[in-house]
């Protein structure tokens, strides 16, 4: 590990915090090559700064970013976000009923799905609703339920009723993360319960997720994707990354 110096060793350890989840110190200490008191003291700092937070056992729970705002999200990676979900409503067929997930990639579809005849497009996301609402020849049905104001989407027992009657030709899912091995990551397990329903009841599934999206571990709530699923990112995902999706069963499109 090329960090020298106590205050770069921290860094390191706040970056890792953001983007791994748990560690022990034990495990800090090798990754480090330092000792395990070593280690203790920097959690120590760390934790005093409200850098992190300390568990039981010995383990540590690495502080993380707060979920960001719907809005705040909308600015991130705009332009390979838009691309994503341009390609995704082009494969959309006329007469199909489709399923939007809440999410800034998935609601920004709404714009390149008004002009297509007889669909049926169903929708847990604030956003799609609105670029929706002008399209006269689209029938646009909400699954309705809890608001959650940071996501701009709806969850909850009323959700997954409504789920649990309907069928679709495509279902566009969002996550705050995908990892290749876990699944898509969500804040809240009701978020990813969702997912797992909206999965089940759709003929094809794709997942919509900017490359920065790739690989992350933000928060402790998956959803599971299975094989066969297609999985949407920009060009600008690495080989690498694209590789292990592909490795897991899943379709892999890099959108330019």
């Amino acid at each position: 590990m090329p960090v020298r110096g106590s205050q770069a060793r921290r860094a390191e350890i706040v970056r890792l915090a953001r983007s791994s989840g748990l560690a022990s110190v034990d495990e800090l200490s090798t990754e480090f090559g330092v000792t395990a008191s070593t280690i203790r003291r920097d959690l120590g700092q760390l934790t005093e700064q409200g850098l992190i937070a300390r568990t039981y056992g010995g383990a540590i729970a690495l502080g993380r970013q707060p979920e960001s705002s719907f809005r705040q999200r909308a600015l991130e990676g705009y332009e390979a976000k838009r691309a994503i979900a341009r390609w995704a409503a082009e494969q959309v067929q006329p007469g199909e009923t489709i399923l939007l997930d809440a999410g800034t990639t998935v609601g920004a579809m709404g714009e390149f799905l008004c002009d297509i005849t007889g669909l049926t497009v169903v929708t847990a996301g604030l956003k799609a609703l609105e670029e929706l609402a002008d399209a006269d020849d689209v029938r646009v049905e909400c699954i309705g339920g809890t608001l959650r104001h940071l996501s701009q989407g709806f969850v909850g027992p009323l959700a997954e009723a409504t789920l649990g009657r309907l069928t679709f030709d495509r279902a566009f899912l969002g996550a705050d993360a995908v990892n290749a091995e876990l699944g898509i990551c969500e804040a809240e397990l009701e978020q990813t319960r969702l997912k797992e329903l909206m999965i089940e009841r759709a003929d094809t599934v794709y997942v919509l997720a900017h490359a920065a999206k790739l690989g992350q571990r933000p928060f402790h709530a998956w959803a599971p994707i299975p094989p066969g699923t297609t999985l949407v990112t920009d060009e600008s995902a690495s080989d690498e990354a694209v590789k292990l999706f592909r490795s897991a069963g899943l379709n892999t499109v890099r959108v330019p």
